[in-house]
């Protein structure tokens, strides 16, 4: 038999930083592929777009264009007329940018190439895969909001139905609302990035709950979905426990949820109420985020952020509570539905009008 050589003492490291060059590499690679994606579609649809405007061509050239190119390259995927049109339209809404040669510039004098949208560099919009590209281009039309968007894909890898969803939420609206002390509680910077980090209101439309339900079947369904609670969350929330136990000598307190938040490096206490605020749930907050800090918090950990949940947060009340707390609170809405848009509300029948037509048909069968 041979002797096992002795592993050095720095392999477990040496192990670890190879796996993560390797990793990163991986993702480089990916992000690659993407931008030469991006490039190549936008450079296609620069063409189109010049001929049309140069020469006249009509619509009913891209279908027989997708025929050709499928007949031509039929190893090649991604030519269809449908994704044509994208390019298409991804080229006029995106013209001014700096990766390729410009072909409006080669336009005959007097003619108008589309105008530059300044929202969106050229290395944001390399970064979005191409079916996060098609879904933006059609549900979000407002420049600044489709560039939050972006930027928000980008940050946290959200994958194309996660994109979808957060557009249906108009999560661009929620972020950063909360009504929060952070600004008195926390540096500048932390404080803008705390802030940012919490919405108002939540939603948590994938819970069924009936008027009336307790506190605790709420904690119980968000912890059931515990995925979608998380995201709706949002990026570097970790879950570490339901009703979190405080041991304080004699007596015993506990935390309805409880998290560590990976970015802002700190413990995230989450009171669930239902119904309006008050103030004093923002003592209660401040003193578990107290013992949370002196119970759990490490020296190299951020204070205790509280978050307090309720259905019908009062800006005022909340703002007066939170003025003499010592610790970075915030309090957000949430939301078991959502709220259907104001035409849609008007279009639908009422309660009674489905009563009163339910019996009439009933007068009629009966007759």
């Amino acid at each position: 038999m041979t002797d096992i050589e002795p592993l050095p003492a720095d392999y477990a490291g040496l192990l670890k930083d190879i796996r993560q060059r390797v990793r990163n590499a991986q993702t480089r690679a990916v992000l690659a592929v993407n931008a030469e994606l991006i490039r190549l579609y936008w450079d296609i649809g620069a063409l189109i777009h010049e001929r049309q405007s140069r020469e006249g061509w009509g619509a009913g050239v891209i279908p027989r264009l997708g025929r050709d190119l499928h007949n031509e390259l039929p190893e090649e995927k991604g030519f269809s007329e449908r994704n044509i049109k994208r390019m298409l339209a991804f080229y006029r809404e995106y013209p001014q940018l700096e990766f390729v040669p410009q072909p409006v510039a080669q336009m005959p004098a007097g003619e108008k190439g589309p105008q530059p949208v300044a929202l969106f560099p050229s290395d944001l919009l390399l970064a979005v895969p191409w079916g996060h590209h098609a879904e933006l281009m059609t549900k979000v039309k407002d420049p600044a909001t489709r560039h939050w968007y972006m930027q928000a894909t980008v940050q946290h890898g959200w994958s194309r139905n996660v994109l979808l969803m957060q557009i249906e939420s108009a999560a661009h609206r929620r972020q950063g609302k909360a009504v929060s002390n952070f600004a008195v509680r926390l540096p500048p910077a932390e404080s803008d990035l705390v802030q940012q980090t919490l919405k108002d209101p939540y939603i948590f439309d994938f819970l069924t709950l009936e008027a009336g339900f307790h506190e605790r079947e709420l904690e119980t369904g968000l912890i059931r979905h515990l995925e979608k609670f998380l995201l709706e969350l949002g990026q570097g929330f970790a879950f570490v426990g339901r009703q979190v136990r405080l041991d304080l000598g004699d007596q015993d307190f506990y935390v309805d949820l409880l998290f560590y938040h990976l970015k802002l490096r700190c413990f995230v206490v989450i009171d669930l109420k239902r119904g309006g605020f008050k103030p004093e749930y923002a003592g209660k907050i401040n003193f578990y985020c107290n013992v949370v800090d002196d119970q759990l918090r490490h020296e190299s950990d951020k204070p205790t952020i509280g978050l307090i949940l309720c259905q019908q947060p009062n800006q005022v009340l909340a703002e007066y509570a939170l003025r003499g707390m010592d610790k970075p609170i915030g309090i957000a809405g949430f939301e078991l539905t959502r709220q259907l848009p104001t035409e849609l509300q008007s279009s639908l029948p009422s309660i009674e009008a489905i009563e009163q037509a339910l019996a009439s048909e009933s007068d009629d069968q009966s007759s």
